[in-house]
């Protein structure tokens, strides 16, 4: 039975840990598996991209298959044709499919119906290979996940909503600090909450978020197709600006994250951002190690052992 990565709660930890090991090897070049050889996969992108394009197109070629870049004006899903003959239709042609699009629902369809595996390259509701990559960034930093204060500033976003599924999965103490007007998703901040796995906090002060931080993680205000919001949105988010007087609050070793592009001396100074606790790049890195551990087990299931 085919297997998507639609969200970061499609994987149990148990996968996601394994997921995190072959993510590792390959980093290492301890294995250099070819899952995808004479395999084409789709690339559908209705958002520009740099990070995601380029890892994902070359993780595929890595792993000995060949890239197929589709923009909105190939496939305009839901409107020159249903979603359901689209996903029936690429089945026929593709090894596998990632999107990277608005509609977290379109997303969903896709998946439901195509007989081929589907990765959620980004919607407007998740980024879950921006977070698996992320939190294998900890694990090489920290060394484990587990009982970490992870502080989240800023809009409540994809970035923030795929934290909270981190916390569904990992027992990490995620903090959200944000101003009223821009709260992330509430029914998944509820859902974390009740399960009671890792902690969800949301406050609006951002001096009581960072204080005693492992990771202070930020991303940009307005969000790609928000930027009409830009101005209303820097207005509500600017005192929780990632700065050295802000990170002075947290623990020395702490971590600072940001998922990329940044509006630098908006969201993060540049102070920060180039400073010495900064593993924003090694982030970007981490991306194309994850998206290809991630498309090896769903082309290689039993690698999961599940």
């Amino acid at each position: 039975m085919k297997r998507d990565f639609v969200a970061e709660t499609d994987f149990a930890t148990k996968e996601i840990d394994r997921v995190f090991e072959l993510c590792a090897a390959m980093k290492n070049k301890k294995i250099a598996p070819k899952p995808l050889a004479g395999k084409t996969v789709g690339c559908i992108f209705h958002k520009a991209s740099l990070r995601t394009r380029i890892s994902f197109e070359v993780g595929i070629a890595e792993l000995g298959g060949s890239s197929l870049y589709i923009t909105e004006k190939e496939i305009e899903l839901g409107k020159r044709e249903t979603i359901y003959d689209a996903a029936k239709v690429l089945s026929r042609y593709l090894a596998m499919i990632t999107i990277r699009t608005f509609a977290h629902s379109d997303v969903e369809q896709l998946a439901r119906h195509s007989e081929i595996p589907v990765i959620n390259a980004l919607t407007d509701l998740l980024h879950p290979c921006q977070i698996l990559g992320d939190a294998f960034t900890i694990i090489e930093k920290k060394g484990k996940l587990d009982g970490l204060r992870i502080v989240y500033l800023g809009d409540g976003n994809n970035i923030a909503n795929s934290l909270i599924n981190l916390a569904r999965r990992y027992s990490i103490k995620l903090v959200i600090g944000t101003n009223p007007g821009t709260l992330p998703d509430q029914a998944l901040v509820k859902a974390a909450q009740a399960e009671k796995v890792g902690s969800v906090e949301v406050v609006f002060n951002p001096k009581e978020a960072a204080t005693a931080a492992d990771v202070i993680y930020t991303d940009v205000w307005a969000s790609m197709g928000q930027k009409d919001l830009a101005e209303e949105k820097a207005e509500l988010l600017k005192d929780f600006q990632v700065n050295d007087a802000l990170l002075r609050l947290a623990k020395p070793d702490c971590l600072v994250m940001h998922c990329l592009p940044a509006l630098r001396n908006a969201e993060i100074t540049d102070s920060v951002m180039d400073g010495p606790n900064s593993v924003v790049f090694d982030q970007a890195e981490n991306r194309l190690h994850i998206q290809k551990a991630i498309m090896l087990v769903l082309m290689d299931q039993k690698l999961l052992g599940t």
